[in-house]
């Protein structure tokens, strides 16, 4: 959903899942939080903490979890390279796909808009393509936005959470 400020300028409105699985899972994801909110971003809601198995690989450590909802004024590019720098910041180091990370934000919604976008060498695409079947991104969404809408697949959060086996939606806990 756009918005504009006072001043005429559109606000976005961003989802964002961030997880870590390495070192201080829960000060690396405070500490990515912290970093986003000093590039002009407000943090609207922000879900609890929630621990998962690593997905693919189950034998990697375990998650933590949040989704968190943003405003911002910065373009999907813009946004896009301000997250991989945070992510550099706590420390992530690129390596193979769903290896273990001590920090990982993706763009899961921008204004409930279909994108599919080249940034550089990497590609974009927003609502995430993989979001409906993960826990980790669906149950936290859930708790700060009951109403949330797949824009691609046209279907509402409690349908993908309905279509989330038993053992998916056991297998997420907050974190205490």
């Amino acid at each position: 959903m756009k918005k504009q400020d006072t001043s005429g300028n559109q606000v976005n409105s961003v989802y964002l899942a961030f997880g870590s699985n390495l070192g201080d899972r829960k000060n690396n994801l405070n500490k990515a939080l912290s970093l986003l909110k000093k590039e002009n971003i407000i943090i609207k809601k922000t879900s609890k903490l929630y621990r998962s198995k690593s997905w693919p690989n189950e034998n990697f450590p375990e998650f933590f979890n949040f989704v968190t909802l943003i405003e911002t004024k910065i373009n999907l590019k813009k946004l896009f390279f301000k997250i991989k720098n945070v992510e550099s910041k706590i420390g992530r180091i690129k390596s193979k796909r769903n290896f273990p990370r001590v920090c990982d934000i993706d763009i899961i919604d921008f204004n409930g808009q279909i994108i599919q976008k080249k940034i550089g060498i990497n590609e974009i695409n927003v609502p995430h393509e993989r979001m409906h079947s993960r826990n980790f991104v669906l149950v936290p969404l859930f708790e700060i936005n009951k109403d949330w809408f797949h824009p691609k697949l046209n279907k509402n959060i409690v349908f993908l959470l309905s279509n989330l086996s038993s053992e998916q939606l056991l297998g997420i806990k907050i974190v205490q």
